[in-house]
């Protein structure tokens, strides 16, 4: 069975308290390449790799199931951050 995109989004909000999750499935609908923004105070005081292994390990199972997938993990003061800077033209 491969992953489906709302199904990644749903147990990312679940397991990592996530207030925001935006997944993007690259590889054409067939479940095998996503590419996620998870937006999560869980990530306060993890550095960058922390913050992979944190979600690797959360998501284990899932990501053994799949060929390819990347991720960004920010706070929520670091998203509105984010946004901020997008809005902007500065990123």
């Amino acid at each position: 069975m491969s992953l489906t995109k709302d199904y990644l989004e749903s147990i990312i909000r679940d397991r990592l308290s996530a207030t925001e999750v935006e997944v993007q499935d690259m590889s054409g609908g067939c479940g095998q390449a996503f590419a996620v923004i998870i937006v999560s105070d869980v990530f306060k005081g993890k550095n960058k790799l922390m913050r992979h292994r944190f979600v690797n390990n959360a998501l284990k199972d899932e990501i053994a199931q799949i060929h390819a997938f990347t991720q960004k993990g920010f706070t929520v003061e670091e998203w509105e951050e984010q946004k901020k800077r997008f809005q902007n033209g500065d990123f």
